[in-house]
């Protein structure tokens, strides 16, 4: 199993922190050293990042995460109850498909080429699109019934893996996330846990050092 992605590829964050959190084994392929020309022979889309599993490639930290959950069942990222699970997958999908999505470094440079929207500007759409999202999560958090340590259960999960990427990108972003009291409470304790704090961005082999932008 290879997972194609680079340091900064928070989509590829996601899915190794899921390996990790279920214990798969996998080599982690740098997409610059592979080369773009070839990265694309094997996923047409071009994105990060994808699972190469013996030469079938899956595209997209949606759907890998899915086949992880099938194919490797234990430990559960989703939770057992359908209601918590869809609430759980909502979550992360707000984070994936509204926040990330809107704010990728492709979104940026389309803005400024077509627009001539400059970096204080392309700021300031980043950070607008994560407070709004952030608000609205905090707010589900803060409608549970229980008080979880995690944002659905007492384990980290689906949401979990989502969050904490997203979390690091506001930073970089100039975001104040003083206001978000639960996510910043999760996020804390998810990155005292092994899962994650090998997944960061430094922790892997392609990452630059410091001062990488």
């Amino acid at each position: 199993m290879r997972l194609i992605t680079r340091w900064r590829n928070s989509a590829g964050e996601r899915v190794r922190i899921a390996l990790r959190l279920k214990g798969v084994p996998f080599d982690y392929v740098p997409v610059d050293e592979m080369g773009l020309d070839e990265y694309r022979r094997l996923n047409p889309q071009g994105l990060l990042p994808a699972l190469d599993m013996d030469g079938r490639v899956i595209a997209q930290s949606v759907a890998i995460l899915a086949f992880l959950e099938e194919e490797y069942p234990e430990p559960a990222l989703l939770p057992e109850d359908p209601m918590l699970r869809a609430e759980a997958r909502a979550f992360a999908a707000h984070i994936a498909s509204e926040m990330h999505a809107l704010t990728v470094k492709r979104i940026g440079r389309f803005l400024d080429a077509e627009y001539g929207v400059d970096e204080e500007g392309l700021s300031r759409w980043q950070r607008h699109w994560m407070v709004e999202g952030f608000t609205a999560l905090e707010e589900a958090l803060a409608r549970r019934d229980t008080e979880w340590p995690f944002c659905f259960g007492e384990t980290p999960g689906w949401a979990d893996l989502h969050l904490v990427p997203q979390m690091r990108n506001a930073r970089r972003f100039g975001c104040d996330l003083s206001a978000y009291k639960r996510l910043n409470a999760i996020d804390a304790r998810c990155n005292e846990m092994e899962a994650f704090t090998l997944s960061r961005p430094e922790m892997q082999e392609d990452w630059p050092g410091e001062g990488a932008v």
